[in-house]
């Protein structure tokens, strides 16, 4: 699973899932040095349908995280202000780049974009109950 794809699915998970995972797998990284775990704001780039001109919707809250551990550097983005999420995706980055628990992390990682596309579906499946059909009226 390539990095990017790794950590889209993970900042969508339960946080409380992915805490407990990089708790697991702290042994193993340590020690580990903070570069930098913070919030901040950064802007919302959309693109216009019509014409597909660019524009900035506004801004978002972030928490951020950039660590290094076990000889390789993670770094997190999350929307929202937890920061102890953004530094265990972080620490779950670093610990995909350097090898460490490679299947373990695989394995928790499409364990949770099962769990999100079923709980995807629900939603769609909910959507489509309230669906009116104008055409019928």
């Amino acid at each position: 699973m390539e990095t990017s794809d790794l950590l889209s699915t993970l900042t969508r998970a339960e946080p409380g899932a992915v805490k407990a995972f990089a708790e697991e797998l702290l042994p193993a990284l340590e020690p580990v040095e903070v570069l930098r775990n913070r919030t901040g704001l950064a802007m919302l780039p959309m693109r216009e349908t019509a014409q597909g001109a660019s524009f900035y919707l506004g801004e978002i809250l972030l928490a951020e995280a950039h660590v290094r551990a076990a000889g390789a550097e993670g770094y997190a983005a999350c929307l929202g202000r937890d920061l102890e999420q953004a530094l265990a995706l972080a620490l779950i980055d670093a610990a995909h780049r350097a090898g460490v628990a490679g299947p373990a992390i695989l394995a928790f990682a499409t364990a949770q974009s099962a769990a999100l596309e079923e709980a995807d579906a629900a939603l769609r499946r909910e959507v489509e109950a309230t669906r009116v059909d104008l055409e019928t009226f």
